[in-house]
């Protein structure tokens, strides 16, 4: 693989700053790029790579200031390099299409010829596959599950019965799909299960990370809306509806019957209690816990959750706490020693 700078920088849309004739062999973070290759900075904190890394080419942002190194100047510097990852390098090895003679595919299922079941997958009766399903080695799929055009279920994915995938989900490696959501009736000194009688419904362009669980819903659908993107190792309880382009980062847990708006972004391990509202374009710190219902368009962090410059003041006042109680104690000595003083003072005679 070997290309220009300046046919490289037609494919995104970018201006070359420097030598537009170099030959690109690959491409490569910048903390460990050799010559040859093509990296970015997208992040302000790596700007500081940019004097000792041996690329060949750096993609910045128009607004970059200047380097030594050769720039490739453009709107948008991430979004170009996954461009360039996607058109230099592809994506995951797909499936043939067709159905492999160990899948097990029970009476009445539709499968579009032009879907690839691989081995030991398993489909239940009455369920329906796209044109371009991809399902992976040990996939399990219930009862008149659907799965829209395109999608991809990797390895040892479960979708439980009735529910439906839209068209080019993504699922990861492990993912649960459909899993009874936990509810019990407690009565006469034991639990009761209650009968999880709904569904899951993922719509279009969603992707679910590798070992993630979305359980279904106690009545009506537990619903991830389109374009969502949800990490790996996330607990979605029963009932719960998930927006539009909302993406939730590793170890999460949204419990039963709360409702996440679109353009959300969770950090990692944020733990959401049952029954709330967040709004829309609301940003959550990692580790955030979140016990009441958050209005659009705010950021919050910290246990409880508060707004995130509240709970940056509060943890730094927290941290000059032993310093306080160390104060606080020799304060409480000196008054101790001026009350005696005081004390023996009013004792002499007069």
């Amino acid at each position: 693989m070997a290309f220009s700078l300046a046919e490289i920088a037609s494919w995104i849309n970018a201006v070359v700053d420097g030598d537009e004739t170099l030959e690109i062999t690959g491409l490569a973070k910048i903390e460990e790029a050799r010559p040859g290759e093509l990296t970015f900075i997208a992040n302000p904190k790596y700007e500081k790579y940019i004097a000792d890394t041996a690329a060949s080419a750096v993609i910045v942002a128009n607004n970059f200031s200047g380097s030594s190194k050769t720039l490739l100047r453009c709107a948008d510097p991430y979004y170009a390099f996954m461009l360039l990852v996607e058109r230099l390098y592809g994506g995951p090895p797909e499936l043939p299409a067709g159905i492999h003679p160990s899948a097990v595919i029970a009476e009445g299922c539709r499968i579009d010829p032009g879907s690839a079941v691989g081995p030991l997958v398993v489909i239940g009766r009455g369920s329906t596959i796209g044109p371009g399903v991809q399902l992976h080695p040990g996939v399990v799929l219930g009862e008149e599950v659907q799965v829209g055009a395109g999608s991809i279920l990797y390895a040892n994915v479960s979708v439980r019965e009735r529910c439906r995938i839209g068209e080019r989900v993504i699922i990861h490696c492990g993912a649960v799909v459909g899993s009874d959501g936990f509810g019990f009736a407690f009565k006469e000194g034991r639990y009761h299960k209650i009968p999880q009688t709904g569904i899951v419904i993922i719509e279009d362009d969603v992707e679910i990370g590798a070992n993630t669980t979305i359980d279904r819903a106690t009545l009506g659908a537990t619903l991830i809306r389109a374009g969502a993107k949800l990490d790996n190792l996330i607990q979605v309880a029963h009932n719960v509806e998930i927006g539009s382009h909302t993406a939730i980062a590793a170890q999460a847990g949204i419990s039963g019957s709360s409702r996440v708006g679109g353009y959300v972004r969770m950090g990692g391990q944020v733990g959401i209690s049952g029954h709330l509202h967040i709004g829309d374009n609301v940003v959550l710190g990692g580790q955030a816990g979140v016990t009441k219902d958050i209005p659009a368009g705010l950021f919050y962090s910290g246990y409880p959750a508060r707004p995130h410059m509240q709970a940056m003041r509060e943890e730094a006042a927290l941290a000059r706490l032993p310093e306080l109680l160390k104060r606080i104690r020799q304060m409480e000595k000196e008054i101790e020693s001026l009350n005696r003083k005081l004390n023996a003072d009013a004792d002499e005679p007069r």
